[in-house]
C-alpha cells in the first residue's frame, strides 16, 4: 500500500474549481490562484476561503475586506499555473500574463474580462482570519463578460491544479 503524508490530504479533498482572486490595496491589483473555497450559504449567496497570510493579497484582502472572484474557463489553465506559482511581491501579475482588468461594480479590485465570471465580494466574517486564514466572503454582484456557455451549462472550469513549493 503507498502511503501519503498527512501533510498532502488537502490533495485528496481539496475543492474545484480552481478560480482567480483579485484584490485591491494602495492603488495596486493584484490576482492570485485559489482553489480552497466553499459554498455556505446560498441566499444571500456566502463563500468561505482561506487566503494564507503569506500571500501577497491577504493584507488586502483583510485590510479592504473586498475582492473579485474570477471563475476561468479551461483554457486559462497555463496562465492561471503560473499565476500560482509567482508571488504579486516581485510581479505586476495582470501585465504579466495579459489580463484584462475591468473595474467592478460594487467593489474595488477589478474583474477579470477574459473569464467567464466574475462575483464581486465583500468580506462579512473574519473571525477565523487569525487561527484558519479563512475569510467568509457575501456576493455582492455577478458579471459574465465573456460566457461561452449558458447558466445551465457553463464552459469547462479548471479542477486540482498543484501549486509549486
Amino acid at each position: 500500500m503507498k502511503t501519503l503524508s498527512l501533510s498532502k490530504v488537502y490533495q485528496l479533498l481539496e475543492p474545484g474549481p480552481v478560480v482567480l482572486l483579485t484584490t485591491a490595496y494602495k492603488g495596486r491589483s493584484n490576482v492570485m490562484t485559489m482553489s480552497w473555497h466553499m459554498m455556505v450559504e446560498f441566499e444571500p449567496p456566502l463563500v468561505a476561503c482561506v487566503v494564507s497570510d503569506a500571500d501577497f493579497s491577504f493584507t488586502a484582502l483583510r485590510a479592504t475586506k473586498d475582492c473579485v472572484i474570477a471563475i476561468p474557463a479551461l483554457e486559462l489553465a497555463p496562465k492561471v499555473v503560473q499565476i500560482g506559482n509567482c508571488s504579486g511581491r516581485d510581479v505586476q501579475k495582470f501585465e504579466k500574463f495579459g489580463l484584462t482588468p475591468v473595474p467592478s461594480e460594487r467593489v474595488t479590485p477589478p474583474r477579470i474580462r477574459e473569464c467567464f465570471a466574475n462575483l464581486e465580494c465583500k468580506v462579512i466574517d473574519t473571525r477565523l482570519v487569525n487561527k484558519f486564514d479563512l475569510f467568509v466572503l457575501e456576493v455582492q454582484g455577478l458579471d459574465r463578460p465573456g460566457a461561452k456557455g449558458t447558466q445551465d451549462n457553463p464552459p469547462s472550469r479548471i479542477r486540482g491544479i498543484r501549486r509549486r513549493r
